[in-house]
């Protein structure tokens, strides 16, 4: 089997885990989320919308004291870009499907919350197969320190994330249940 092979049914597995998850959570606050940013006031943090069956990190966002913003696929095989986002921004519909702002200023986030499909404690994430994150942090992390935030649903869980050497590893791992500091890989 090839690695995207691998990938692929570990991206289906993975979508079913989440989608039980979602639906059977009983922690669905962000409380955890919430402590860990709460650390870093000031700095530009990057969420993003919830679609689907993602586990919500709007009200971490919005609690955050700092500027913040959310990405906008720009084209495929592309960086993020990342537009400025309050509560009471007007959103339009983007790519995928994602909700981003109509109009705003353009930031580079400082710390940025990842969604996924399934995580390790290694500290890699399994996401949707576009490569946006994995760019994005490759470009953000040659221009300043960035911290890479994986937020999940604690049954996301795998034993081991299928790697590739393009593949960007997070910082940090937030549940509804813990923080996760990543063990060396190997």
């Amino acid at each position: 089997m090839t690695l995207s092979e691998i990938k692929k049914q570990a991206r289906a597995e993975a979508f079913a885990r989440r989608k039980t998850a979602f639906a059977t959570r009983q922690a669905t606050d962000s409380a955890v989320l919430r402590e860990v940013l709460a650390r870093h006031s000031g700095a530009i943090l990057s969420g993003y919308m919830p679609m689907r069956t993602e586990i919500d990190c709007l009200p971490a966002m919005t609690a955050h004291k700092g500027p913040v913003c959310v990405p906008v696929i720009q084209a495929p095989a592309t960086p993020l870009q990342f537009r400025e986002w309050t509560p009471d921004t007007k959103m339009v519909t983007g790519t995928f499907g994602a909700e981003i702002p109509e109009t705003g200023d353009w930031l580079d986030p400082d710390i940025l919350i990842v969604p996924l499909l399934a995580f390790d404690r290694q500290g890699y994430r399994l996401g949707y197969g576009g490569g946006f994150y994995d760019r994005t942090l490759e470009r953000l992390r040659t221009r300043k320190p960035v911290i890479a935030i994986g937020f999940a649903f604690a049954a996301q869980e795998v034993a081991q994330v299928p790697i590739e050497a393009t593949d960007q590893p997070l910082d940090l791992i937030v549940t509804e249940a813990e923080t996760i500091g990543p063990a060396p890989r190997g």
